[in-house]
């Protein structure tokens, strides 16, 4: 055992405090069933590592790091999925101080204090402060306060069918999770992906527009003004060409037209030239008639 802690110890010491002592050191209310024994200090309180029960050194670890409830952000809810629990939020708005933010936020800090030996293997409790981060992950528009619980190994999201009044509605809700009768939203399916995807581009769109709408006309409008140019320009070109190709065979017809007006000009005099050569010879052989005649 203290080999396998010492190799864990060496791999996640960048995400919390790892020490070795004797039995000596430890408080007075500290039990230990055997030694050597792993122990984690938490919550005011301390838990024992068991190999039979909690399985492999490094999971048990790993899913003990976190305190049982949490202030969550976006990086602590990265790092809650290397623990494979499902994560359970109040999202509600810290400032605002009316009674239905506190309850809810009261309602998760007591299933997460009394329900550990419940719901400890498989859920962390925590809450967020404002919905802006958890809507771009759902990709969804909650309302808050509200209680959303994520699977962040598929992506999956849980949101309770009915209005939570007290604890035994969140135990409830928690319990229909754990049995699959509760519905799951979500996932990490292709239509998920596309949807994230068109998601993500509008969120972009919409966020440059909000912070400096001068820069994104210029950074949306350039490209389209140029591409809007470039269809103009191939479509006017295609018209031109096939202006210039009717043009070009009218042309062609009307040379055709005139070479075969000439070519019958051509004929037309040469009719006349063979005609005056035929009248020129009847002339000559009335001349000759005449010179004969007067030799006689």
């Amino acid at each position: 055992l203290q080999e396998k802690y010492i190799e864990v110890a060496s791999e996640l010491i960048v995400y919390t405090y790892f020490f070795s002592a004797s039995e000596d050191v430890l408080p007075e209310y500290v039990t230990l069933p055997e030694l050597p024994a792993v122990v984690v200090f938490k919550d005011g309180t301390y838990f024992v590592y068991d190999e039979y029960e909690d399985g492999d050194l490094s999971s048990w670890i790993n899913r003990e790091r976190f305190q049982g409830y949490l202030n969550v952000d976006g990086f602590t809810l990265y790092e809650l999925g290397d623990t494979g629990k499902l994560v359970a939020i109040a999202v509600i708005d810290d400032k605002n101080s009316s009674v239905e933010h506190t309850r809810l936020k009261s309602i998760i800090q007591e299933v997460a204090r009394d329900y550990r030996d419940h719901f400890h293997r498989d859920f962390q409790f925590g809450h967020m402060d404002g919905n802006d981060y958890i809507n771009s992950l759902l990709m969804d528009d909650l309302t808050i306060p509200t209680i959303v619980v994520l699977n962040t190994s598929n992506q999956q999201y849980f949101l309770p069918d009915r209005h939570i009044e007290n604890t035994e509605d969140m135990v409830q809700f928690i319990n229909n999770i754990l049995d699959g009768t509760a519905e799951a939203q979500g996932g990490d399916g292709v239509l998920q992906r596309i949807k994230r995807i068109i998601y993500d581009a509008k969120s972009t769109v919409v966020s440059v527009f909000k912070s400096s709408p001068l820069l994104g006309c210029f950074l949306f409008g350039l490209p389209l003004g140029v591409i809007s140019i470039m269809c103009y320009g191939i479509c006017t070109a295609d018209t031109d060409g096939g202006v210039d190709e009717h043009e070009h065979e009218a042309v062609k017809k009307e040379n055709s037209d005139r070479e075969l007006t000439d070519d019958g000009s051509e004929e037309e005099r040469e009719e006349e030239k063979n005609g005056k050569y035929t009248e020129l010879s009847d002339g000559e052989l009335q001349q000759k008639d005449l010179l004969e005649k007067k030799k006689d």
